[in-house]
């Protein structure tokens, strides 16, 4: 058994920031006395809204409330708000936090903003908390600079921010791809030890290097971090996050080094770091490892997921193992775990490269039996099939059936189809649909444009293929490397050496050189064909260079 078959059988803060100037829409105040005093909580009548009895509403003394429903919902903490904020009685700031805090963790950050300033308009006073839940609710909407902004009202205030503020700062700024300027900020508040770094704030920190691609910053910055001693188990989703991202870096040893270390502080890989783990190693050949690996989740009884199985059909199909791979998927459904279109497509795409188009079928048909709806993606792989297994009847068929299930071609798809034409012989066939394609006023790129210059010339239409190379730059497509070297070609193959080598010479005023199999197929053909001294020595100097 190989190796690959094993897998199948176990599968069985910155100071650019605190120094700009930028004033948020919400101005908070210094001192409740200093907000509109006609805004007078005493002068608003309570609204009409409806708040449901279970959250038993007392407006003689609010200062009594100090829990919060856990399930209360957006509509109910709206009514809530505002009825005691202006009820007759003083509104309890505390309070009314705990209810800005709830509709926060619905994300409905736009309206708590709008609930603070109607706090301030109403002359209730400010707390650092209340700032600090306007500064969270602009760093989530992707405005860390009105965040900073408010930062210095805390300081105006006399307030002291508290690590967590600074922990949504920076997390703001890594939101925001400002990864040096997160970094920055961090170093610059240990450093002065405005905050003490918790795990919390390391994490938000290393999690926003490795989103970054800075993996290294990242492990340098752990290893700061184990020497707070920390509880282990606090400290996994950082090792899971650095985890990730040196599999993301193809760094897979030094990622199984990391799990190691992991493992003797009893801490174990989850899911999502077990499926990054395997695929790097599938991905490098490594097919024992990640059998191990496969065996340690059984062991330690995490099931792999949707993406776990998804990721080994994929990895079986590259190494040409696709009846493993259909063993895989047939496994994932049995564990009830659901397939998506990308998995089935995978494996589609595994038969037609093997030329089992029956199968590659059955695959298709199985996947629309299970309620999916195959994409253009999915008809264009089992089109391509067919056309390089050289049924061209199946694969027009099939390429008809595109529009009646709802579908639209692209150009893609036009392309497998024009090529498979030329291939089995089908030049007219092939002519007539890029003549349809051209009618209907679609930008063609160079890629059909080669292929249909490609066919001309296997056909010997020489005019023809000239005219359309010339066609191609007015429509404004310009002819690439690719477009050159087939046209060239062509026109050797064809012995029409002469207008081939003057297409040799725009090639090189384009700034394109011919490839090795090309230089060599002119120079099999200069002795007896070339007439034109100039060019000669052109490639000649160029075959020099090049050598």
């Amino acid at each position: 058994m190989s190796s690959a078959s094993a897998v199948v059988a176990v599968v069985a803060f910155s100071s650019a920031f605190t120094n700009r100037k930028v004033t948020p829409p919400l101005l908070l105040s210094t001192t409740s006395n200093s907000i509109l005093h006609h805004h007078h909580p005493s002068s608003h009548t309570s609204t009409a809204l409806n708040v449901s009895p279970n959250y038993s509403i007392t407006t003689k003394n609010q200062s009594e409330r100090k829990s919060l429903p856990s399930d209360i919902d957006l509509e109910h903490a709206l009514a809530l708000f505002n009825h005691i904020l202006y009820s007759k009685s003083e509104p309890n700031i505390r309070f009314l936090n705990k209810l800005l805090g709830s509709i926060v963790k619905v994300g409905e950050y736009k309206i708590v903003l709008s609930l603070i300033q109607k706090m301030q308009l109403s002359g209730v006073g400010d707390n650092v908390y209340t700032i600090s839940i306007a500064i969270n609710c602009y760093c989530r909407l992707n405005q860390v600079n009105l965040g900073f902004a408010l930062l210095g009202t805390i300081f105006k205030c006399g307030y002291l921010p508290s690590g967590v503020t600074f922990n949504t700062l920076i997390k703001g700024l890594f939101a925001q791809r400002k990864f040096l300027e997160g970094k920055k900020l961090f170093l610059k508040l240990a450093r002065k030890k405005l905050i003490e770094p918790n795990v919390y704030t390391y994490g938000t920190v290393i999690n926003g290097l490795c989103k970054s691609g800075n993996t290294s910053a990242a492990i340098e910055l752990l290893r700061h971090m184990e020497k707070h001693n920390f509880e282990a188990y606090k400290m996994l989703p950082t090792y899971t996050a650095i985890i990730n991202s040196l599999c993301k870096d193809k760094m897979v040893d030094d990622a199984m080094n990391l799990v190691a270390e992991m493992t003797e502080k009893g801490l174990y890989p989850n899911i999502v770091t077990y499926t990054s783990l395997i695929q790097s190693l599938c991905s490098f050949g490594r097919w024992e490892d990640a059998t191990k690996l496969l065996k340690e989740m059984a062991e330690r009884k995490v099931s792999p997921d949707a993406r776990t199985f998804g990721m080994l059909v994929e990895a079986l199909c590259k190494e040409g193992m696709v009846l493993e791979a259909e063993d895989v998927l047939e496994l994932m459904i049995q564990r009830g775990k659901v397939p998506d279109l990308v998995t089935y497509t995978v494996l589609m795409d595994g038969y037609c490269s093997k030329g089992q188009m029956e199968n590659a079928r059955k695959v298709f048909d199985s996947m629309v039996n299970r309620g999916l709806v195959p994409d253009i993606i999915c008809y264009g792989i089992l089109i391509n099939g067919y056309c390089k297994s050289r049924r061209i009847d199946e694969a027009m068929c099939l390429f008809k059936e595109i529009p009646r299930v709802g579908l639209n071609y692209n150009i893609v798809t036009y392309s497998i189809m024009l090529q498979g034409l030329f291939e089995n012989g089908r030049c007219a066939a092939a002519q007539k649909l890029f003549d349809e394609v051209f009618s209907k006023g679609l930008r063609l790129d160079a890629r059909m444009y080669t292929i249909m210059i490609n066919g001309l010339c296997q056909e010997g239409l020489f005019d023809e293929a000239k005219e359309l190379l010339i066609k191609m730059e007015e429509c404004g497509c310009v002819p690439d490397a690719i477009t050159y070297h087939v046209i060239v070609q062509g026109f050797l193959k064809g012995g029409q050496c002469n207008e081939a080598l003057l297409l040799v010479e725009k090639m090189f005023r384009k700034g394109f050189s011919p490839d090795a199999s090309l230089i060599s197929m002119i120079m099999e053909r200069l002795p007896t064909e070339v007439q034109d001294p100039t060019l000669l020595d052109i490639i000649q100097n160029f075959v020099l260079k090049d050598r």
